[in-house]
Order: structure tokens, then C-alpha cells, then sequence
């Protein structure tokens, strides 16, 4: 197993450098192709990746609990779904503060996540593990590119206005303040790990940072959610659901990775629903509206998913 495991994690690792590369160099062309302000391109392909993304996330329940009680297993999932049903709500009551806690709250998450990702891909092609410290130094700019840079940069305001007006300034006055922050930040950890001849860390961050200052917002974000996080997540399902374990015994790279997403994909099928409901009772019209109310449905996953996940990253960062 361990050796079919590692192949797969290497390949998710070099599947998302990829997805992040060809991000960036379409962002390139089609802004030299495209108006700044001409959004429907990128709505698009932040439309594609955010879906492509959300299956990851949709199997909690299979790895947080036991199924030999069905009461603690349904209980499980009603607490589960009330979490997101309460998240959603709150988002659309209050929608720069729920913003504001969902940024900071997927940064983390995020970042720990893809530092907890890669402590398990050394294990599994017994390469040396990096001491908690520099996990720590890694996944703070790890989270914070990807998820803040897009929102503080300038362009953001075509994006956000045309998702939800309100969140235009959702930083204030110190939009400039956290740029510098996390830049200085990234520079910091990628000199740290760079000395501690950790370069495929580095590499990494350089792929974060180029999708940060060089995509537009949507599509950063969104890649990122869909083609980096979401890939590197569901590798590591792949070593906890008993079918994906199975096959890769057996030998099976790609079934393991496929036991590790078909599980999600009724989630898939509801995210859309739930978000395409959203946008037509919106009064604004649905095409204005469903880019806003996917992102919703997935930001109000990510609370509950986060809760969950929290405990197997905890155990991967600190594992020796």
C-alpha cells in the first residue's frame, strides 16, 4: 500500500502545481485578450474549479465516526448539516462579518491542511520529516496567499461587486496593511525553508504567490479551493476510507483516488441545487446571483469540514 499511496500523493502534488500553472498563464492571456472588466470568463472558470472542489469535503462522516451505531452516525450527520444550514444563514444575514470570520477561518484551515498533506507525503516516500516549527512557518503563508492576497489586490473590486456588493470593502483600511503582512510573511518562510534546503516547500509557496498576484481573484480563489486544496485533501482520504485503502493494497492507484470522490459526489449534485435555489429566489436574477450563492454553500461547508478535519491535521503535524 505505502508505495502506491506515495505515487498517489505525488501525483496530486504535481496534478495541482499544474492546475495552479496553466491558472496563471491563462489569467495572463486573457487579460491581454480580455477587458479587466469583462468578468464572464472568470466566472466561468471559477464556476468549474469550486465544483470540482466540493466532493473533498462531502465524506466527512465516513472518517469522523464509527458506523456501528446508526444513532451516532445520523446524529453525526444531522449536526453536521444543521452546522452548515446555521452557516449559511449567518452569511446571508450578515454578509462582510461572516465574510471576515470565513477568510481568516479558510486560511487556517487551509494552510494547515496542505503542510499536513505534504508531513504525510514525506512518510510515505520516507523522505525526512520537517520539525513542527517549519510545518508551522510553511503553512502560514500557505493559507494566507491564496486566500487573502486575491482580496486585498485591486482588481478585486470588479469581482466582489459583482458577487455581493457589500464585501467590497470587507477589509477597510487595512486592505494595504494585510498585503504587506502576508507578502512579508511568504518572503520570511520561503528564506526559512529555502535555508533549511526545503525546496520543494518553496517551490510550492512560489506557485501560491504567483496565483495570488498574477490570477484575478475568482480564479485564484477557486482554483485553489478546486484544484489544489481539494486534490491534496482527497489524496489523504485515500489513506483513511477502507475502499481506497483496499485498492491501493491491491495495487490500484487510480480506484483508490476514485473510491476517495464517488463517495462525495451526491454533494456535488446538491451544492448545485442548493445554490441555484439561492439564486433564483434572489431578487437580483439568477445569472447575477449564483456565482454568490455557490460560494455561500461552500464557505458554510467549510465550518463543519474544518471542525472535523482539525483533529486528523493535529495527528499529521505532530506524528513523528
Amino acid at each position: 500500500m505505502k508505495p502506491v499511496s506515495g505515487r498517489l500523493f505525488t501525483v496530486a502534488r504535481t496534478f495541482s502545481r499544474g492546475a495552479i500553472i496553466c491558472a496563471v498563464i491563462a489569467s495572463l492571456l486573457f487579460r491581454q485578450l480580455i477587458s479587466d472588466s469583462n468578468l464572464s470568463w472568470q466566472i466561468g472558470l471559477s464556476v468549474v474549479a469550486l465544483l470540482i472542489g466540493i466532493p473533498h469535503g462531502a465524506v466527512d462522516h465516513l472518517i469522523a465516526i464509527p458506523r456501528k451505531s446508526r444513532t451516532v452516525f445520523f446524529g453525526f450527520i444531522l449536526l453536521y448539516v444543521g452546522i452548515a444550514v446555521l452557516a449559511v444563514l449567518a452569511l446571508l444575514r450578515w454578509n462582510v462579518f461572516g465574510f471576515e470570520v470565513v477568510v481568516w477561518m479558510s486560511a487556517l484551515h487551509f494552510g494547515f491542511g496542505d503542510a499536513s498533506f505534504i508531513a504525510q507525503h514525506d512518510d510515505l516516500i520516507d523522505r525526512d520529516r520537517s520539525r513542527l516549527a517549519l510545518k508551522i512557518v510553511y503553512a502560514i503563508p500557505a493559507g494566507t496567499l491564496p486566500v487573502v492576497i486575491p482580496l486585498v489586490q485591486s482588481q478585486s473590486t470588479h469581482a466582489l461587486t459583482r458577487v455581493n456588493p457589500s464585501l467590497v470593502d470587507w477589509a477597510g483600511t487595512c486592505a494595504g496593511s494585510l498585503k504587506i503582512a502576508v507578502a512579508s510573511i511568504a518572503i520570511t518562510s520561503i528564506i526559512t525553508l529555502a535555508l533549511f534546503r526545503k525546496y520543494q516547500e518553496v517551490f510550492d509557496l512560489f506557485l501560491l504567490a504567483a496565483l495570488a498576484f498574477c490570477a484575478p481573484p475568482l480564479v485564484a480563489f477557486a482554483f485553489y479551493f478546486g484544484c489544489w486544496h481539494a486534490v491534496r485533501h482527497t489524496a489523504r482520504l485515500t489513506l483513511l476510507l477502507p475502499a481506497a485503502v483496499s485498492a491501493a493494497a491491491a495495487g490500484n492507484m487510480k480506484k483508490s483516488f476514485a473510491s476517495a470522490v464517488i463517495p462525495g459526489l451526491p454533494a456535488l449534485v446538491g451544492t448545485g441545487v442548493v445554490a441555484a435555489a439561492l439564486a433564483l429566489f434572489n431578487n437580483e436574477g439568477f445569472n447575477s446571483t449564483l456565482l454568490w450563492s455557490l460560494l455561500v454553500v461552500v464557505w458554510a461547508l467549510t465550518v463543519p469540514h474544518m471542525l472535523v478535519t482539525s483533529s486528523l491535521d493535529i495527528k499529521a503535524l505532530t506524528n513523528r
